[in-house]
């Protein structure tokens, strides 16, 4: 899993959106991106968190715990 950014101009402005999108296999040996989570336009800081989240679910991040959802905020 990743998470994908997609920009549209729309009123002559850019808007940014952001999506949790995986690869998957399927018959025939073509990949294909699956959508996994719609996250919309987040600030510059969220797309890292989501990564490292993405990390923790997958458990790519070895043995070391991680808190998804930080206590210092509400």
């Amino acid at each position: 899993m990743f998470v994908r950014r997609k920009k549209r101009f729309k009123d002559g402005k850019e808007h940014r959106s952001w999506s949790v999108v995986e690869n998957c296999r399927v018959r025939g040996g073509q990949v294909v991106q699956r959508h996994i989570l719609y996250l919309g336009e987040i600030n510059d800081s969220q797309p890292a968190a989501w990564c490292r989240a993405i990390e923790v679910l997958e458990g790519r991040s070895g043995s070391r715990q991680v808190a998804l959802f930080p206590e210092d905020r509400q």
